[in-house]
């Protein structure tokens, strides 16, 4: 799988275990994140593992004029690529619409909604030249909403409603969207939504065993391989013990 792969938000969890299997593939990739440390570690990491070429860009996908003037500097050899994964994401806060905290909102659409359109649109003349596969990481809380999730779960429909429309607006330059929807993934997460509060994140995923960053890049893997013909839309995954944003089986 000789491709080029540009993956947001690629210094932990699910973006990183992308990183690790395309790389693994002989993929080049482009990784970007907000921690320049963590991606040039990632890279030479990388790099020396699987014997393939990486390269890092330091922005926040929030950053509308940074994102657009470092993608147009991509020298053309970074141009032809092949596969977007939209990873960059996450959820501030597990409070009431009434006690939310507005920052919190503003960052979280910033990040979810308006950092994934800033990307695509950059890349959008290369993914339209190598007829490209989007992939756009949604969460199962964009099928539901869940008490205290309000602004989370109006970010993530709207991530599953801008694949579905980049599906159709695209779909006469061949190119494939496909909106993965996570249920429990054990990742930083819930440190992040819980501002560093280990205790509440673990209980998150107490007494059940969650989907884990590398179950969610080997169904992006296994997506991206399927012949050009072929485009899975959506996939909503979960773990055994969860059935939807409510119910959850938890061994005591």
């Amino acid at each position: 799988m000789s491709k080029i792969v540009f993956i947001t938000g690629a210094t932990s969890g699910i973006g990183k275990a992308c990183a690790e299997k395309f790389a693994n593939a002989g993929c080049n990739l482009i990784i970007t994140g907000r921690r320049n440390d963590r991606l040039l570690a990632i890279k030479k990491e990388l790099e020396e593992k699987f014997n393939t070429e990486i390269l890092t860009l330091n922005f926040d996908v929030q950053d509308k004029e940074l994102v657009f003037s470092t993608i147009e500097k991509l020298e053309d050899k970074w141009k032809k690529i092949d596969v977007l994964i939209n990873n960059a994401g996450l959820s501030l806060g597990r409070d009431s619409f009434l006690d939310a905290n507005i920052e919190d909102w503003d960052n979280m659409i910033q990040t979810n909604v308006n950092g994934l359109l800033y990307v695509t649109k950059a890349l959008l003349p290369s993914l339209i030249e190598n007829e490209a596969h989007i992939f756009n990481i949604g969460s199962i809380a964009g099928k539901e909403v869940y008490e205290n999730g309000n602004v989370y779960c109006a970010s993530k429909f709207a991530v599953d409603a801008l694949s579905r429309s980049m599906r159709v607006d695209l779909l006469k330059y061949g190119i494939r969207v496909t909106a993965i929807h996570p249920g429990a993934v054990e990742t930083e997460f819930s440190i992040v939504r819980y501002k560093g509060d280990k205790e509440k994140a673990d209980q998150v995923y107490k007494g059940m065993k969650p989907l884990t960053g590398e179950d969610i890049a080997s169904i992006i893997f296994f997506t991206a391989s399927l012949p050009q013909h072929i485009c899975i839309n959506e996939l909503s995954v979960t773990p055994v013990q969860q059935a939807s944003t409510y119910y959850f089986h938890r061994e005591s």
